[in-house]
Order: C-alpha cells, then sequence, then structure tokens
C-alpha cells in the first residue's frame, strides 16, 4: 500500500463497501470524510472503525459525521451506498459537485450515474464506476471483508480516456485497490450486471441458493432465460458486449458454491428493502423502452415487490 496524493475524499456511505474502502484509504495516508448514521456513527466516532478480513483485524480511526454539508471542498466524492438510498444522498452528492467534487457512485446496476444527472447531479462532475469485492456491514462500527480481492473500475460516462479517471484509479491503486480506469465503462457496468442480475433473479423468484436452481430439471433453462434477456437488452441500448458474453456468465453461474445466494435474497429473506428495483426491475423497464420482451424478469420483479408487500403487511400493528 502506497501513499495517496493529497486528496480529500467524501465516502458516501459507511456500509460493507464504504467502510472497507475508507479505511484503506485512511491508512493510505488520503483525507477521508465518512457519512453515516445513527448507532454505526457513534460507534465509529467513539472507538474506531473495526475492519475485519480473512488475514488481519484493524480498527482504524475514520472521521465520520452525519452530514457533509456547509463551506467544506472535496476532490472526490464515492457514493457506496445500496440502490434504495441513492435518492435520499443525492442532494449530498450534487452539493459536493457543484463545488467541485468529481462524484463516483460505485453501486449495483447499470443507471446509478443517469439518475444522480436527473437529481441535479451535473454530469459533467460524474465518473462510471464499479467494484468487485465481497464485504459487509456486521455489526456498529464494525465491517468484513470475506473477499481475497478488492477491484474497481471506473471511467468516463461518455466513453474515451481521461487523467482525472487515470487519477481516481490511482488513488484507489495507492489504497491497495486493484483498480483500473477504462474507455468503455458502461460495457463493464453491463457486464458485472448481467451476472449478478441472472444470479438475483433466478434465486429470489426460487427462494433457494444457486446449487438447487442448477440442480432443477428446468434451473437451467431459468438461468439461460435470465442471461439472455438482459444480453438483449443492453445490445438493443447499444452495448458493445463482446463475443461469448452468454457462455460467459453461464460458466460463472456454474462455478459457483452451491449453497450461494444473492445479497437480494438475503435481504428478502429478512423482510427488504432490496435492490430489485436496480436490477430486474431496471431489465423491465428498460426491455419496454426497446421493445424487448423481459417476462423472466418482469415476474422477478412482480414476485418480490408483492412478497415485501406481504412482509410489510405482516409487520404492522
Amino acid at each position: 500500500m502506497k501513499e495517496v496524493p493529497a486528496v480529500r475524499i467524501a465516502m458516501i456511505g459507511a456500509g460493507g463497501v464504504g467502510g472497507v474502502m475508507a479505511a484503506d484509504l485512511v491508512r493510505a495516508g488520503a483525507v477521508v470524510r465518512l457519512l453515516a448514521r445513527g448507532a454505526h456513527l457513534a460507534a465509529i466516532q467513539s472507538r474506531g472503525l473495526r475492519v475485519e478480513t480473512a488475514e488481519a483485524e484493524a480498527t482504524v480511526l475514520v472521521d465520520a459525521t452525519e452530514s457533509l454539508e456547509g463551506n467544506e471542498a472535496f476532490d472526490l466524492a464515492i457514493i457506496a451506498v445500496k440502490s434504495w438510498s441513492l435518492d435520499d444522498v443525492a442532494p449530498v452528492a450534487a452539493s459536493l459537485a457543484k463545488a467541485g467534487a468529481i462524484v463516483v457512485p460505485l453501486l449495483n446496476g447499470v443507471d446509478a450515474a443517469d439518475r444522480l444527472a436527473e437529481r441535479r447531479v451535473p454530469r459533467r462532475q460524474l465518473l462510471g464506476g464499479l467494484v468487485y469485492v465481497s464485504a459487509t456491514r456486521v455489526g456498529h462500527g464494525h465491517v468484513r471483508r470475506t473477499s481475497p480481492f478488492r477491484r474497481a473500475v471506473v471511467g468516463e460516462l461518455d466513453g474515451g480516456m481521461s487523467p482525472r479517471a487515470d487519477h481516481v484509479a490511482a488513488i484507489l491503486g495507492h489504497a491497495g485497490w486493484e483498480a483500473s480506469a477504462v474507455p468503455d465503462i458502461n460495457v463493464h457496468l453491463w457486464r458485472k450486471y448481467i451476472f449478478i442480475t441472472s444470479f438475483a433473479s433466478a434465486c429470489a423468484l426460487s427462494r433457494t441458493s444457486i446449487g438447487r436452481i442448477r440442480a432443477a430439471p428446468l434451473g437451467p433453462f431459468l438461468l439461460d432465460h435470465a442471461v439472455d434477456e438482459i444480453l438483449a437488452v443492453a445490445r438493443a441500448h447499444g452495448i458493445a458486449l463482446p463475443d461469448g458474453e452468454r457462455e460467459r456468465v453461464r460458466a460463472q453461474l456454474d462455478a459457483m458454491p452451491a449453497d450461494m445466494k444473492p445479497s437480494l435474497l438475503h435481504d428478502l429473506e429478512h423482510g427488504g428493502p432490496t435492490e430489485v428495483d436496480a436490477l430486474s426491475g431496471a431489465i423491465a423497464r428498460l426491455g419496454r423502452t426497446v421493445s424487448v420482451p423481459t417476462p423472466i424478469h418482469d415476474a422477478a420483479t412482480a414476485a418480490i415487490q408483492a412478497a415485501l408487500s406481504a412482509a410489510s403487511d405482516e409487520t404492522q400493528p
């Protein structure tokens, strides 16, 4: 881990991804302010942020706050919230962007930057981004990274390379992440999206693990059609996916441990909220705009929304 060049970073979101990344940046010498809430914030302020990995455990003193509003200027704002919280933090991101910060959303899905632009974050201040990491918040002031890898990809929304994308990748690289700037960020966003959305929709519809789906007589049919629908929508929207993408995603799904479940299913089993609107829900919406049918993802969206509504009714007094 090298020392990060002088930069002020606002980390919007203190869950698994935001907490782990903030701690890595602080340890590399960056000036970071971490936006958190409630008891999680109180724990970080009083004891520091406990970061656990398979190799080690450490407590990192992170400057955590419940508000990033005011006259403070940041060079970079990283958004690491769940997709259902994006609307809540968009005003903060807009304020920071208008003061000069580059804003990089690291959310699941393909439309986070567009949603931020619709909510008054200047598009010229946005970069696209995604991460590959398994990290969760396991308690107040406590995050855990279970994957041995930490990978981040950033790029200009309209394509091409830029010094600022290179700079953001270098900052994350200094903090120990495998980070790169790419000229085709939308292709990278869609390639991750195809995998996680196919996995999530099939398991959530079936309410079971990937292994049981693969073993079911029509399980492979479900997985194939979940993948094919997203591929069709992506190509109809002009995304230049490489050849062999269907085979690549199916190989990933076949290689997963049999007991693996997506976070969407874990959230559903605990009564939500879930990221269904950013996953299958987005495919259903994007499919309609280009007249591409998406019956698997329509069904997944409807079923999950109905299940969450039923769970909500059961908890009402």
